[in-house]
């Protein structure tokens, strides 16, 4: 199953159940309840729904756990949550209350391809020469900064293409 088949709730659902399971081995109404902020009576629908669509193990009164299906599709809403908060957080350097909650929002409608390309990204940041931790810190900088600042750049640029054009024609003798 493909976690765009399941609305938001159902998917957060999903991820609040996996995270219970990995604390606790299972999950049970009263504490997805109480991690959503909803009412217990609330909570009934949507594990019928999951468990009718093979995703979780579900009961009345008992606990309940992923199926090897669920588990799956929990682990991509997971995964993609964490991609997208690490991002927001260590390249963008969104605060932690906010790239958590824009994590939340977006993890739900980003596709595969886009998770895997920033991931891709952010290590290429973390691992590149020419990006790494300068690159993020004048990143930061450059957000910081006002706009008249921001003309800084273009100098940096004009003196970064000049001596690249320097070295090309001392190689070229």
């Amino acid at each position: 199953m493909e976690t765009n088949e399941l609305s938001e709730s159902l998917q957060g659902y999903l991820e609040v159940i996996f995270e219970l399971e990995e604390l606790q081995k299972v999950a049970r109404a009263k504490d997805i309840a109480d991690r959503l902020q909803i009412q217990r009576g609330s909570v009934t629908g949507a594990l019928k729904s999951l468990e009718e669509k093979g995703l979780i193990n579900y009961q009345p009164y008992a606990f309940i756990t992923l199926t090897e299906t669920g588990k799956k599709v929990a682990e991509e809403i997971v995964h993609r949550h964490r991609v997208l908060k690490d991002f927001l957080l260590n390249v963008l350097q969104i605060d932690e209350p906010t790239a958590e909650a824009t994590a939340c929002r977006m993890e739900h409608v980003i596709d595969h391809q886009t998770v895997e390309r920033l991931v891709c990204f952010i290590e290429y940041i973390h691992t590149c020469p020419r990006a790494g931790e300068e690159w993020l810190d004048s990143f930061v900088r450059f957000c910081k900064s006002d706009s008249k600042h921001r003309g800084e750049c273009t100098a940096c640029i004009k003196g970064i293409k000049s001596a690249r054009k320097t070295q090309k024609s001392c190689k070229s003798r």
